[in-house]
């Protein structure tokens, strides 16, 4: 397990009530390599969500397995989890009053992680070598209300790198700012990624953003469904450039996961177009091809 981060396998989450048991996760496998830069996408409910929580040691798991970083996160007492969460992710929400304190500059913001672990001088020098890392350095001294959404989510990334975390998790960090602050916010992502080797995974409904990353995993009913990987032509393209229309171009090649049953699931605009009436179809082996058919 020593070139991946992330691997769960056959991972279930069940959330329970008095009147209602909900399946959030079917059995999901996934393996991330270290230093990824991916993204997961799903429809709300199909437990995104609910996987990003398990990495990032909010949630426990069900049933299954799932190690982080080499560590096994079934077996964490409270006290390792609180050190994992210090030490192995960390984390940027959406809702920026999850990421920072208004009160706060934003330098005194990405120092609060470093409270115990550092001398003031040393968290302030940290503090500044990260803020310039996301290109806010010159914005320091200023409070939440004198930042825009993009700059918010920059310092919201580097209170999230203050204590070195092999795991970065984003929760839809684009989710709020416009397509040319998207752009900027995923740039971030990209430097710290080939220039730290930081492991990224982000949740995210922004289609733009999803083609722009190397490797895209979709999740449907709790189990990864399909992934797409960037077809070489595109790899070293810089995604601010004006050369390529990324949100029209196809620059990735879409692949439906088999899992460990045999199974699969298609695509809901491929079921669409094939029209069928009921929920049954034909499978035959044909030519090197398995063809479906209504």
């Amino acid at each position: 397990m020593a070139d991946e981060m992330i691997l769960a396998d056959n991972l279930v989450k069940i959330y329970k009530t008095e009147d209602i048991e909900v399946l959030a996760l079917q059995g999901l496998d996934l393996k991330v390599q270290t230093g990824e830069l991916m993204a997961i996408v799903g429809n709300s409910g199909s437990g995104k969500s609910t996987f990003l929580n398990m990495i990032g040691g909010l949630d426990r798991p069900s049933a299954g397995s799932l190690f982080v970083d080499g560590q096994n996160l079934f077996k964490m007492t409270d006290r390792e989890l609180v050190e994992y969460k210090k030490k192995t992710v960390g984390f940027v929400w959406q809702n920026n009053a999850r990421n920072l304190l208004p009160y706060l500059t934003a330098v005194e913001n990405v120092c609060v992680p470093m409270h115990f672990t550092n001398s003031e001088k040393k968290k302030q020098e940290r503090a500044i070598e990260l803020l310039e890392l996301v290109g806010m350095e010159h914005r320091r001294n200023n409070r939440l209300a004198q930042l825009s959404g993009g700059e918010q989510q920059r310092v919201a990334i580097a209170i999230a790198l203050a204590n070195n975390p092999k795991l970065l998790l984003a929760d839809e960090p684009t989710g709020s700012v416009d397509s040319k602050t998207s752009d900027y916010i995923l740039d971030v992502f990209r430097k710290l990624n080939t220039q730290l080797g930081l492991t990224i995974v982000i949740v995210t409904h922004d289609v733009a953003l999803t083609k722009k990353v190397n490797r895209v995993v979709s999740i449907r009913d709790g189990k990864i469904s399909s992934e797409r990987t960037m077809k070489e032509a595109y790899k070293n393209i810089n995604t601010s450039t004006d050369a390529v229309d990324w949100l029209s171009a196809e620059t990735q090649d879409e692949f439906v996961v088999v899992d460990r049953a045999g199974r699969i699931q298609l695509p809901r605009e491929m079921l669409d177009k094939l029209g069928l009436n009921d929920n049954k179809v034909s499978v035959r082996y044909e030519d090197g091809h398995i063809i479906i058919d209504k």
